[in-house]
C-alpha cells in the first residue's frame, strides 16, 4: 500500500433529447411550412402576406441563433440536435430559396448554387462527423447572415427605390458560400487524413 487513493470515477451525465435546444431547432421544422404556406399565398404580390412570410421567417433564423447558444452555454448537445439542426437549417433556407425563384423573384442559379453548397456540406459534415465535428466558422456566420439579410430583403415588400439593393447583398452571399464552401472542403479532407 502506497497511500495512494484512487479517484472516484467522474460520472456521466446524459443529457436529456427533450430540451430547450431541441425544441427551437423542432419549432423551425414547424415554422418551414407555416412559412411557405405563407408566400405561397403572398403570391409575393399581396404585401400583408408578404410581411408574414417574412416574419416567420426572420422568427425561425433567430431560432436558428438562440438554440445553438443554449445547446452549448448549458451543454445540451445531443446526436438528434446535431442532425436535426443542420436539417431545420437547410429546410428553411431552402424553401425560401426555391419559392422566391418560383415567383421570378430569384434567378434559378444563385438558388441551384446556394443549395448545392449547402446540402454538400452538410453531407460533409456527415461524413466526418465520427472524426471530429467541424464547427462554423467566422465566414460561415457571415455566410448565414448575408442569407438571411438578402432572402428577408426579397421579401419584404419594399419600396421600388430599395428593391435594387437586394441583388447586391445576395451576390455578396453567394461570394461568400462558395468561399466558405472550399474552406469547409479543406477542412473536413485535413480532418479524415489526420485520423488516418
Amino acid at each position: 500500500m502506497t497511500g495512494a487513493t484512487e479517484s472516484p470515477p467522474v460520472p456521466v451525465v446524459a443529457v436529456p433529447v427533450v430540451n430547450a435546444a431541441n425544441a427551437l431547432t423542432a419549432l423551425r421544422l414547424v415554422l418551414v411550412p407555416v412559412f411557405a404556406a405563407s408566400v405561397v399565398m403572398s403570391g409575393m404580390t399581396h404585401a400583408g402576406w408578404q410581411v408574414i412570410a417574412c416574419v416567420i421567417f426572420a422568427v425561425a433564423s433567430v431560432t436558428d441563433l438562440v438554440d445553438g447558444w443554449i445547446a452549448r452555454r448549458f451543454a445540451l448537445v445531443t446526436a438528434v440536435g446535431k442532425v436535426a439542426d443542420p436539417i431545420a437549417d437547410k429546410a428553411l433556407t431552402g424553401a425560401a430559396l426555391l419559392l422566391l425563384s418560383w415567383y421570378d423573384r430569384l434567378p434559378w442559379w444563385v438558388t441551384t448554387i446556394i443549395l448545392a453548397r449547402e446540402l454538400g456540406i452538410t453531407a460533409l459534415r456527415f461524413w466526418v462527423i465520427r472524426r471530429g465535428v467541424i464547427a462554423a466558422s467566422r465566414g460561415g456566420k457571415i455566410k448565414t447572415a448575408l442569407q438571411i439579410l438578402a432572402i428577408t430583403w426579397y421579401l419584404w415588400p419594399m419600396p421600388a427605390a430599395l428593391i435594387p439593393i437586394g441583388p447586391w447583398i445576395m451576390g455578396a452571399a453567394v461570394a461568400v458560400t462558395l468561399v466558405t464552401g472550399l474552406d469547409y472542403i479543406a477542412q473536413a479532407t485535413r480532418l479524415r487524413r489526420s485520423q488516418r
